[in-house]
């Protein structure tokens, strides 16, 4: 098919016209309607009341002589009146609430019932007179014909059951209720005291339940009708958690035994699903007498029964395991694997790519069930660690769920990714170690490809958490196969993607993989392109994301990383021709203040106040105007950090000189396992020596980042963690423990699975590390001293009252941009994310003699 010429397309002929202007009439005939419901004068006057009636008055009126949304209106309103003047409501008002109900319809019986609940749970009246007031008029209503009126009368009785003494609740509801839970009456009735039983057991003892109430509950255990005994079944739960172990053991099971056979397969489900809930009352040699033969025959009759059961069967299964774990014979726990695994793939087989508009409904709807099954095998896919050493057995139906075309699969996966993934790395024995790791490979791609499928769909929020979740992948995969399969693409979703908490979701997890890098020239590679790409781009709008990048780099990092790398960059914006993003630093440059050291970083201090008072000074827009002034108070109220430890602020100090000497142990990891490659050719004497060394801080490194990428709060720590050594340690004596195997098995996974060097061209590798402008100059005291690892290492060097900060080397000015004047011509009414590009020439940073 061709697409129609664009003559036809643009037809302005007389013919053309007349069908424009039947299509004008119709729409005019769309609006008569709204015309005609407008009131007549009668109507209007018949809706009026006179202003000077009270409020008591007027719903009197208004519930006597008024139309029925007026009445609606005045039973809504009931809760105000009640605390208004509630003996007046209950004098005048509440006995026309009950002549009105008696013939209402069904909008006003919904209201009526959530009014009366309100009521209730304000206690605007006590408890007594509660009951004397409106306790008949919820018991009166319990059996309308409308099943939602029915429901919401229900809902509002079993919450006034919670708060009644026994003597009401033995007069008012108990007695009635053995009448009208015999077979003579009505289906309705039945299943209303089905559920007013499972909530009376918690009111009395257990004489009155065992003497009045259980006789009852097997009469409608053994009902006629599938309804009521699916109902009464469900309430057993509640029972057997009222009546206690012994009882639940004598009375309970023998009914769920019974109903777990029934003809009906509600009721059969019914049992299943309270069987597994109850499964932590019974003891062992129930659980393997009695339950477990159960689970097992609905487990293996499932598969031909409706697919309602195996949904719900999925559902529960992770309860299932945890309450049967220990009772499982070898052979039970690998039938019981299989029939997991078999779950994991329900319907796959026949989804063949089909187009839907070419299914039948009942295929289609059959379809969504089975991917309901496996949403359900990946909500339960944690309870995989009850496998211990035998993990690795499931791991291809991980990657079965990682792929499935549902993305209600992947969602379910999500919320316990990181666990999963982790579970599956480190899992197990180490004869099967190497088994596990090879199978890694098979995860990169399954997981990569989750990625696409989520960002190519409009579920941006499934899309958000899965990048959030990613950040646990240093603990899991080697630092290069982060970087070439996951950080270039979380930096391409902040360039290209258009949902905000996207791209913010993004930046942070790529601020992580940054963290954890362990090469040199990637690290580089990464934070020249922040800075160029993001921080000097065209667009306004990757300029504002550089600065959520900052933010999270604030929060990550140490304070001297962010005054190294970020500092001088974050701050030229001030200088952006586009208004929200001065607007957005504006907000930004209190924490970008708090990461300065006085008087390490007085010349810092200096640049940022500059730019503020140029800020203050120059700007145009009333509305960044405004920011500024409200960041200049704010500003001028910080305390500075010292660079010796404050009594206030310690613990803050303390977290940020821990992440600083994780930063210079992950330089000192990369430079040892240059030195390890290097070595192998070295006598085995030295090697060993070496070797103890480089595994020395190989587990100092791996337990700094696996308690970082966990998730511990990076804000405050509830312990303070102890000191690490910077330097290099001596050989360790004594024998490693089991934690210690661990954390070099993690090690050796971490390393890089491509031995060949990354060879990259940087032009201006250190850009970001210093700045010339020809506005100003600055030149700090050079400090005799050096640090111990060189720049050229990217070493991020502890600051000191007499040494310049590490930002800045002799003789560098303010960055400067060739945009021209900081804020003319703001571009504001332009509806382009495009803006003039940012340039700024940066000096690389030499260390000091």
């Amino acid at each position: 098919m061709h697409p129609p010429p664009l003559a036809a397309a643009m037809d302005f002929s007389q013919n053309s016209l007349f069908g424009y202007m039947e299509d004008l009439q119709e729409l005019t005939i769309i609006e008569r309607p709204v015309r005609r419901s407008l009131k007549t004068p009668e109507e209007i006057e018949r809706l009026t009341v006179d202003e000077d009636l009270s409020d008591i008055e007027r719903a009197v009126y208004l519930l006597s002589a008024g139309q029925d949304i007026q009445g609606t209106s005045v039973i809504a309103n009931l809760p105000f009146l009640m605390r208004q003047n509630p003996a007046e409501t209950l004098r005048r008002v509440l006995p026309k609430v009950r002549e009105v109900l008696h013939v209402a319809g069904v909008e006003i019986q919904l209201t009526a019932a959530v009014s009366f609940l309100t009521i209730l749970q304000e206690e605007s009246v006590s408890i007594h007179t509660y009951a004397h007031s409106f306790l008949q008029v919820i018991l009166l209503h319990l059996e309308h014909r409308d099943t939602g009126v029915s429901n919401a009368w229900l809902e509002t009785l079993l919450s006034v059951i919670e708060v009644l003494p026994k003597e009401t609740l033995r007069h008012e509801i108990l007695n009635p209720l053995v009448s009208k839970a015999q077979l003579s009456q009505t289906v309705q009735s039945r299943l209303v005291s089905c559920k007013i039983l499972g909530k009376l057991t918690n009111k009395f003892d257990a004489h009155t339940i065992k003497r009045e109430i259980l006789p009852l509950v097997k009469s409608l255990c053994q009902d006629v009708e599938y309804e009521v005994r699916s109902c009464m079944c469900r309430q057993l739960e509640n029972i057997a958690q009222g009546v206690g172990t012994e009882l639940t053991k004598s009375v309970v099971l023998p009914e769920l035994i019974e109903l777990s056979r029934d003809e009906g397969s509600s009721v059969r489900l019914a049992a299943f699903e309270t069987l597994v809930n109850l499964l932590d009352i019974f003891d062992t040699d129930d659980r393997s007498q009695t339950i477990l033969p159960l689970v097992k025959s609905f487990c293996e009759k499932s598969f031909k029964a409706d697919e309602s059961i195996l949904i719900s069967l999925s559902f529960h299964l992770g309860k299932l395991c945890h309450g049967l774990y220990g009772i499982f014979t070898p052979d039970q726990h690998l039938r019981f694997l299989e029939f997991y695994k078999k779950l994991c793939t329900l319907g796959l087989q026949e989804e063949n790519g089909h187009n839907e508009n070419q299914i039948p409904p009942q295929i289609l709807e059959q379809e969504k069930k089975y991917i309901s099954v496996r949403k359900n095998c990946a909500y339960n896919f944690p309870v995989s660690k009850l496998l211990n050493s035998g993990v690795y057995l499931i791991h291809k139906e991980l990657i079965t769920l990682l792929q499935d075309e549902s993305l209600e699969v992947l969602d379910a996966l999500i919320d316990h990714l990181p666990e999963i993934l982790e579970l599956m790395s480190t899992g197990g024995e180490s004869s099967v170690q190497e088994n596990k790791l090879s199978s890694l490979p098979d995860l990169i791609p399954a997981l990569t490809a989750a990625e696409q499928r989520a960002a190519a769909s409009l579920k941006w929020r499934t899309h958000e958490k899965l990048l959030q979740k990613y950040a646990c992948l240093p603990q899991i995969i080697s630092s290069d196969q982060i970087y070439y399969r996951f950080l270039q693409r979380m930096f391409a979703i902040m360039m290209t993607n258009n949902v905000l908490p996207v791209q913010k979701a993004a930046s942070r997890t790529l601020c992580v993989f940054l963290r954890y890098n362990r090469k040199q020239e990637q690290r580089h590679e990464v934070i020249q392109k922040l800075i160029e790409q993001l921080g000097q781009g065209k667009s306004y709008w990757n300029r504002l994301r550089f600065l959520d990048t900052c933010e999270f780099i604030i929060e990550i990092f140490s304070k001297s990383f962010f005054c190294k790398y970020f500092f001088l960059p974050a701050i030229e914006l001030t200088h952006d021709p586009v208004a929200n993003v001065r607007m957005k630093l504006c907000y930004l440059l209190p924490k970008v203040k708090s990461t300065l050291k006085i008087p390490a970083d007085k010349l810092l201090l200096q640049q940022l106040e500059m730019c503020v008072r140029k800020l203050l000074c120059q700007e145009k827009d009333k509305d960044v105007l405004a920011i500024v002034k409200r960041t200049v108070l704010e500003l001028d109220r910080m305390e500075m950090s010292m660079d010796a430890f404050q009594k206030k602020f310690y613990e803050k100090d303390l977290l940020d000189q821990e992440k600083e000497r994780e930063e210079l142990l992950l330089l000192e990891m990369e430079q040892l396992e240059k030195e390890k490659q290097q070595n192998d050719g070295k006598p085995m004497s030295d090697k060993t020596f070496e070797k103890k060394q480089i595994n020395k801080n190989s587990e100092d490194i791996i337990a700094l980042k696996t308690e970082f990428v966990l998730g511990r709060d990076t804000k405050t720590p509830t312990t303070l963690p102890k000191s690490i050594p910077i330097s290099v340690p001596g050989p360790s004596s004594g024998t490693p423990s089991t934690s210690k195997e661990i954390k070099k098995s993690k090690l050796i996974r971490s390393q890089s699975f491509n031995n060949q060097a990354f060879h990259a061209k940087y032009g201006n590798l250190d850009k970001c590390a210093s700045s010339k402008s020809s506005a100003a100059t600055y030149t700090p005291p050079v400090s005799a001293k050096t640090s111990m690892i060189s720049l050229t290492d990217d070493s991020f060097r502890t600051r000191n009252a007499n040494n310049a900060p590490t930002s800045f080397s002799p003789n560098i000015p303010l960055p400067s941009t060739s945009r021209g004047t900081g804020n003319s011509a703001d571009p504001k009414s332009s509806g382009s994310k495009d803006a003039q590009p940012r340039k700024a020439t940066l000096k690389s940073r030499k260390s000091n003699p």
